[in-house]
């Protein structure tokens, strides 16, 4: 059996008048990520480090930002895509760890909602994706509100 493993990062401004998607989830808020598609930070991520896994670059390559088709899209869309195209390579998904650093709002009551949106995107249980809120303790742009990072680390496994 190969192993592999990927790495992904994703940041995103925080801004008035935006929805704010998180982990599939729209949670509410008075500010939201601005971006391309919707700014689903920890979608992002977690589709870096698939991507990375599989050897298939990054997000930005596979769904480039420059692209009309991607503009507004609904990132679950490009997670099942990635989906699609990790396993044209033969591999599956041993499991996901992610963590999202975020100063307000507080996201833990919706984390359960993110993993079972999240894992039914991707076909995999739920004990396969774990999520993590961190604040930045009112460091920096994050402590500031200024903006929202996520990390995610996949695990991938062929036969």
């Amino acid at each position: 059996m190969m192993i592999r493993i990927g790495f992904g990062f994703d940041t995103h401004q925080l801004d008035f008048n935006h929805e704010f998607w998180l982990g599939g989830v729209l949670i509410p808020h008075h500010k939201g990520a601005t971006g391309h598609s919707d700014a689903d930070t920890l979608v992002h991520a977690i589709i870096d480090a698939l991507l990375g896994a599989a050897g298939l670059r990054d997000i930005g390559t596979q769904f480039p930002d420059t692209a009309p088709e991607f503009r507004g899209i609904d990132s679950k869309v490009l997670l099942s895509d990635t989906m699609k195209l990790i396993a044209s390579r033969g591999f599956v998904i041993g499991n996901i760890d992610s963590t999202i650093v975020l100063q307000s709002p507080k996201i833990g009551p919706h984390i359960p909602a993110m993993i079972e949106t999240l894992s039914k995107v991707m076909n995999i249980g739920t004990d396969q994706l774990s999520i993590k809120a961190k604040t930045s303790e009112k460091l920096g742009f994050i402590g500031r509100e200024e903006g929202i990072s996520a990390y995610a680390v996949a695990l991938l496994n062929k036969e």
